[in-house]
């Protein structure tokens, strides 16, 4: 922190914050405490619309007195929680003797309630009458005390869905190659599940941003991703200059993929979607069968104006550029008369994309029956972002929620003496909370659609989250505080009612409680091998016994280096020809080393590692890796993650956390261990593969 920023905030200050929501100091470790800097705490009051200026004691007063009045004058908070099974929420118990309650149901029915009867579940509609007069009109939020969990063990697949290119993708892996991937694990390899990066829109440009973690649109998915041969209406387009481009297109495609597969290129998704998009203007200009048409317009009345704006968006930036602060004044504002206009004007092309949104959504829904009728007892896996990009289509249709001039990131840690800024513009807990945390609710639902479990980066961010101020460092930003029980609630009911698994992606620093909250209400968490040590005693590498069994463990993620990279410590090598290492070379690789040597020495002690007396150069090292998920089988975890990569020996991790254009992350196909791109007829099909497969050889569920 700077010195012009060092002083803790003030106790009316404090007190103010408190009652937003707002810390005005952390704990980065047991027995430490870091305060705020009085600018972040400022800076995050006015984004919650507690503007207090430069923080003059007098102004300090008002706005304290003010909160103060407006808590103690409603009758309830905006959103209420009724957990099935549990006592009735505790804010009824300060309401007025006398008050009477009244439900309106999400089913449409209404009745009294006295607080402790039987309620469906759903977000409801609650009306308090005091005998004063006063009424409270809030959002009853009624969930399943638990959320479902999977019916026994099972093993996956970990893989980042464009990298997986099959030889009849168009030069990055699509949801044709998705399917054809679960169903293969499925039957051949007993997996339970496929687990993917997000696939949420991403902003267009020239060129797009690469990570599928700073996406326009969370809600709806990218159509970069379809197969455009398996949309039904490919097979009928009938003019003759559509077909003929479709055919160069095809050629085109086909010279991207080999450029990929065969040369070595990178992935290039901006070419793939240039021929997707000119595809798809031919495809969709053949109607739709009545049957098409009755699903199509029923996607469009489940998503309704969510959908409409989303097309909108991207109707207006294909004329105005993909930062919508930049566009005229009218068409800032989604729901202004100009706004409106340009709708009307642009209806051939709002239309274009609400088809694209419903056809990505169908091969989203393929891709989860056929993993489904494979045996998998999960399927696929989807990722939900923490956030959204500031210029893209939910940032701009939901302007009323998002907190102005803040960024979402995380304070200074062991890993980043410097804290990080995503990027991110966080929502507003408090306007959340006033819609029954409807932009939430209609997000979950919409990824539940398709999705057999829901994988949640950074699950943290559903109790608090680290607000960056526009123009600051990340070390001079704060917690704010978010419903936790509103969220978990909402996550539970949409969860239930998709007979969905929720993991939490809960690595690194975890506020104390937060992990018991998840596990008590049945979110899996996140263990990676290489950091599950005995952290409260000697340190040493966990022994498998005492693993959590409510979890996902993996040797690895799309964050961290292959196991491969990770035992040879080429992983070190990496960080040192792009100068991203803090310490000597030496020192790190002896360091990494080290670490190596502990947990090799624990899979031999346990008898895990058959080592060969004599092989080719890398036997050696393909035993270790099936020893580390032989390991990983002796946790009690319930579901085991295999990255992807390691069944051909891949060195190179997807994303290089601290690199922007130093290192191409999320561009890479999968390659062998000699950096040679493996498409997935080969990969499914490689020895070592099915090496490494074979270690689940007697993994079913249950």
């Amino acid at each position: 922190m700077t010195e012009a920023h060092d002083e803790p905030a003030e106790p009316q200050l404090a007190r103010l914050a408190e009652l937003h929501g707002v810390a005005v100091s952390y704990s980065p470790a047991p027995g430490r405490t870091v305060p705020i800097p009085a600018s972040a705490v400022a800076a995050a009051l006015a984004a919650l619309g507690a503007d207090i200026g430069a923080g003059a004691p007098d102004v300090v007063r008002t706005a304290l007195a003010a909160r103060e009045r407006e808590l103690r004058e409603r009758l309830l908070p905006p959103t209420l929680v009724h957990w099935t099974g549990a006592p009735p929420p505790a804010a009824l118990a300060a309401l007025p003797a006398g008050t009477r309650l009244t439900v309106e149901t999400e089913q449409g029915e209404e009745r009294e309630w006295d607080g402790v009867g039987e309620l469906p579940l759903g977000v409801h509609r609650l009306t308090a009458l005091a005998p004063d007069g006063r009424t409270g009109r809030v959002h009853l939020v009624v969930a399943p005390d638990r959320l479902p969990t999977p019916a026994g063990r099972s093993h996956g697949l970990l893989v980042q869905m464009y990298s997986l290119l099959s030889r009849r993708s168009w030069g990055m892996g699509d949801l044709g190659d998705l399917a054809e991937l679960a169903g293969w694990a499925g039957r051949t390899a007993g997996a339970g599940f496929v687990q993917v990066n997000p696939l949420h829109a991403a902003v267009p440009g020239a060129p797009t941003d690469p990570s599928p973690y700073r996406p326009s649109s969370r809600r709806f998915p990218d159509p970069v991703h379809l197969r455009i041969e398996d949309i039904p209406e490919y097979a009928y387009v009938e003019n003759a200059a559509d077909r003929e481009r479709l055919t160069g297109l095809l050629e085109r495609a086909g010279r991207l993929r080999a450029a990929v597969l065969d040369k070595g290129a990178l992935i290039d998704r901006d070419a793939v979607w240039e021929l997707k998009r000119e595809a798809l203007e031919a495809v969709v200009a053949v109607p739709l069968g009545p049957g098409r048409q009755a699903a199509y317009d029923a996607f469009r009345a489940a998503h309704g104006q969510a959908l409409t704006d989303h097309a909108t968006w991207y109707a207006l930036a294909e004329i105005h550029g993909s930062d919508w602060h930049a566009w005229p004044d009218g068409l800032r504002d989604p729901r202004s008369a100009a706004t409106a206009r340009a709708r009307a004007d642009l209806a051939d092309r709002v239309e274009f994309h609400t088809r694209l949104a419903w056809l990505t959504d169908g091969q989203l829904r393929t891709a989860q029956r056929v993993a489904a009728e494979a045996g998998m007892a999960v399927g696929i896996v989807h990722d939900l972002a923490v956030g959204v990009h500031p210029q893209g289509a939910d940032a701009w249709a939901q302007q009323d929620v998002f907190a102005a001039g803040m960024s979402v990131g995380a304070p200074p840690d062991a890993f980043n003496a410097r804290g990080q800024d995503w990027g991110l513009p966080p929502w507003r807990p408090d306007r959340l909370a006033a819609t029954g945390h409807a932009p939430y609710r209609e997000l979950l639902r919409a990824l539940f659609r398709y999705a057999g479990a829901l994988r949640i980066d950074h699950v943290m961010g559903l109790f608090r989250l680290w607000w960056v101020p526009r123009g600051s460092a990340p070390t001079e930003g704060t917690y704010v505080r978010y419903d936790a029980d509103a969220m978990l609630a909402i996550l539970a009911l949409e969860a239930d009612r998709a007979g969905a698994v929720v993991i939490g992606e809960d690595l690194g620093t975890v506020e104390p409680g937060v992990r018991e909250t998840l596990q008590r209400r049945g979110v899996l968490g996140t263990s990676v091998l290489w950091f599950e040590r005995d952290w409260e005693g000697d340190g040493r590498p966990l022994p498998p016994e005492r693993w959590r069994a409510d979890c996902l463990a993996t040797a690895t993620t799309h964050d961290l280096p292959p196991t491969a990279a990770r035992l040879t410590g080429e992983h070190v090598g990496l960080r040192d020809r792009l100068g991203l290492l803090a310490r000597p070379a030496a020192e790190e690789r002896a360091e990494a080393d080290a670490d190596t040597a502990e947990w090799l020495a624990l899979l031999g002690s346990l008898g895990l590692l058959d080592r060969p007396a004599a092989g080719p150069p890398g036997s050696d090292e393909e035993e270790e890796i099936r020893a580390v998920h032989r390991f990983l089988l002796r946790t009690p975890a319930r579901l085991i993650g295999i990255w992807l990569p390691d069944g051909v020996g891949d060195r190179r991790p997807q994303n290089l956390p601290g690199t922007w254009d130093q290192y191409p992350n999320w561009r890479q196909p999968i390659a062998d261990s000699e950096g040679r791109p493996v498409p997935l007829e080969d990969l499914t099909a490689a020895p070592r593969m099915r090496a490494l497969l074979s270690v689940f050889a007697q993994v079913r569920d249950g």
